[in-house]
C-alpha cells in the first residue's frame, strides 16, 4: 500500500491542483469566479446544514442607530456618513463561531460582530468579528478551518485535536489563536468588546479617489474578560450568559455603545508596504496608520420576535452602498459570494423581503418569482433591455469601486509577498509588548488546557515546536513544561 495520499478532487472525480490558494490573477489580483472548485467548495460548504447558519449559529443581536461624528467626505462619498449628527437605523448580530444553538456562550471562541446599517442607498452589511484577525487569508481554506472546529464525522464529538492539526498545519493562524488563547478569546459580555471588520475593503470619494481602509468598533464600557476558570463555570451556570446580559442592560435603559474609528491608507501604499495590508491575518500598526473617529453605534431596542428578527436577520459581505466596496483582500472576495449565497439557501432566494432584512430604499431589477417572494413589480418587463421603462443601470453615476491589476498570468498561488511578510512576527509582538506578564501567564495555561483535552502527543509537538515556539521562543518553552514535552519549542 502506497503512503502517498489521494489527490484532492471534484465532487465529480476530477483531480484538484490545489487545497489551499484560489485561482486569481497574478499574486495580488482578484479570484476569479471560473475557480470551479472554489466555487463547488463554498457552495457546497454553506448548504451542509438545515435550517441553521453553518457557523456563527449561536447568537443574539439588538436594534439601534448610528450617528456620525466627524466629517470623512474626503474619503468617502457614502451618503450616510456624509453629515455630521446624520443618524442611520441598523441590526447587530453578536454569535460565536463554532458552537450550535444551545452551546454555552461563554466557551473559548471568536465572537462575531455583523452590522446592518439600514442606509438611503440600500442595506449595507458589515460583517466583522472581535478580533481584527482571521484564522486564514485564503477562501479556498475558510470551509476547511470551520469543519476543523466542529464535531467529529464519527462520534459526534467536539475535537480538540482536529483542531491543533489544522492550525500547526497552518502557520498564517498564529496571530488569531494567540489572541483566542489569551484572555479575549473570553470576553465578559458582548458589550465589553470590541467590533473589527478584519479584512480591508475601499472606500471612494466624491471626486474619485481611493483608500483603503480598516473599520474599528471600540466599546464604550470598556474590555472586560473572563479568565478560562471564569468562563468553564459560567458556562455550567448559565448557557445564555451573553444573549441574557445583552436583553437585560437594553431593558434596564443601559443602551451599549461603541466609537468607530477607521484605519485609512492612501490608495498608493499599499504596493510598497512591508507587508500585504490585504492580508487578514495581520492588522496595520497604529504607528502607521492610527485610528480616525467617524461616528458612534448606540443599542437601544430589544427584538420583539427573536426568530423573525435574530434567527432570519442574514448578512451578506456583498452588500455595499455607493463610496464604499471590496479590495483585493482575498477573503472578502471570497466571502462576498458565500453569504449571500447561505442566505438564499438557509432562509430561501428572496430573504431580502423578510422586514428583518428589507431595505429602506425601493427595490427595482428583474429578479422574479422563487420561493416565499410576496413583493413584486406588477406589470413592470421581467427582462432587459426593454422598451417600456424599466429600471436601467447608471455606470456614469455608480461606477464599480475597482483597482488595477497587473498584467499577469493566471495561477493558484500565495499573496506575493512583501519585505516584512511573516506569519510569526505579529503574534510574537503581541505577546511580548501588548500582553502583561499576568496575561501571558494565563494565555500559556490557556493553551497548555486547550492542547491537553484529547490531543495527539504528535500534534502536541508540533504546536510547540512548529508553531508556539515561532511565535515566541519562551512562549513555546513555557506550554512545552506546561505539556512535559522534552521538545523546547526552538
Amino acid at each position: 500500500m502506497s503512503d502517498q495520499p489521494p489527490n484532492t478532487t471534484t465532487d465529480a472525480g476530477a483531480p484538484v491542483a490545489s487545497d489551499e490558494y484560489s485561482l486569481a490573477v497574478g499574486g495580488s489580483g482578484p479570484v476569479l469566479l471560473q475557480d470551479t472548485y472554489l466555487i463547488e467548495k463554498l457552495a457546497h460548504f454553506v448548504r451542509e446544514r438545515v435550517p441553521d447558519r453553518v457557523y456563527h449559529v449561536k447568537g443574539g443581536g439588538a436594534f439601534g442607530y448610528f450617528e456620525v461624528t466627524a466629517d470623512v467626505a474626503q474619503w468617502t462619498k457614502a451618503a450616510f456618513l456624509n453629515q455630521v449628527g446624520k443618524r442611520t437605523p441598523l441590526f447587530v448580530r453578536f454569535s460565536s463561531v463554532a458552537g450550535e444553538e444551545g452551546y454555552p456562550d461563554t466557551d473559548r471562541d471568536v465572537r462575531g460582530f455583523s452590522i446592518k446599517f439600514y442606509t438611503e442607498d440600500g442595506n449595507y452589511d458589515m460583517v466583522g468579528n472581535n478580533t481584527p484577525v482571521f484564522f486564514v487569508r485564503d477562501p479556498m481554506k475558510f470551509p476547511d478551518f470551520i469543519h476543523s472546529q466542529e464535531r467529529m464525522p464519527d462520534s459526534g464529538l467536539r475535537n480538540n485535536n482536529m483542531q491543533w492539526d489544522f492550525w500547526s498545519l497552518s502557520p498564517e493562524s498564529a496571530h488569531q489563536v494567540t489572541i483566542l488563547m489569551s484572555d479575549r478569546g473570553t470576553p465578559r459580555t458582548w458589550r465589553h468588546m470590541h467590533g473589527f471588520s478584519s479584512d480591508t475593503y475601499m472606500w471612494q470619494n466624491g471626486a474619485g479617489e481611493r483608500f483603503w481602509v480598516k473599520y474599528h468598533f471600540r466599546t464604550e464600557q470598556g474590555i472586560q474578560n473572563m479568565t478560562g476558570p471564569e468562563a468553564r463555570a459560567m458556562a455550567a451556570e448559565d448557557l445564555d450568559y451573553h444573549r441574557r446580559d445583552l436583553w437585560e442592560a437594553i431593558r434596564r435603559g443601559e443602551y451599549p455603545s461603541w466609537r468607530l474609528e477607521m484605519q485609512i491608507m492612501p490608495y498608493d501604499d499599499a504596493p510598497d508596504y512591508r507587508f500585504n495590508p490585504f492580508d487578514i491575518t495581520k492588522v496595520w500598526p497604529h504607528e502607521d496608520y492610527a485610528t480616525i473617529p467617524v461616528g458612534r453605534m448606540v443599542l437601544d431596542r430589544n427584538p420583539e420576535n427573536f426568530f423573525a428578527q435574530v434567527v432570519q436577520s442574514g448578512f451578506e459581505v456583498s452588500n455595499m452602498v455607493p463610496g464604499i466596496g471590496p479590495s483585493p483582500d482575498k477573503m472578502v472576495l471570497g466571502r462576498m459570494f458565500a453569504y449571500g449565497d447561505s442566505q438564499r439557501y438557509r432562509t430561501g432566494t428572496n430573504y431580502n423581503q423578510l422586514p428583518i432584512n428589507k431595505p429602506l430604499s425601493e427595490v427595482h431589477n428583474y429578479n422574479k418569482d422563487g420561493p416565499m417572494r410576496f413583493a413584486h413589480n406588477g406589470s413592470q418587463p421581467v427582462y432587459a433591455p426593454n422598451s417600456y421603462g424599466g429600471p436601467r443601470g447608471d455606470q456614469q453615476r455608480y461606477p464599480d469601486p475597482s483597482w488595477f491589476v497587473e498584467a499577469a498570468e493566471i495561477m493558484r498561488t500565495a499573496y506575493v509577498a512583501h519585505r516584512d511578510d511573516n506569519d510569526f512576527i505579529q503574534p510574537g509582538t503581541l505577546y511580548r509588548q501588548v500582553l502583561s506578564s499576568a496575561e501571558q501567564d494565563r494565555l500559556v495555561e490557556n493553551a497548555v488546557w486547550h492542547l491537553s483535552q484529547g490531543v495527539e502527543r504528535t500534534i502536541q509537538e508540533r504546536a510547540v515546536r512548529e508553531y508556539w515556539g515561532k511565535v515566541d521562543a519562551d512562549l513555546g518553552a513555557r506550554i512545552a513544561r506546561g505539556l512535559d514535552l522534552a521538545t523546547q519549542g526552538r
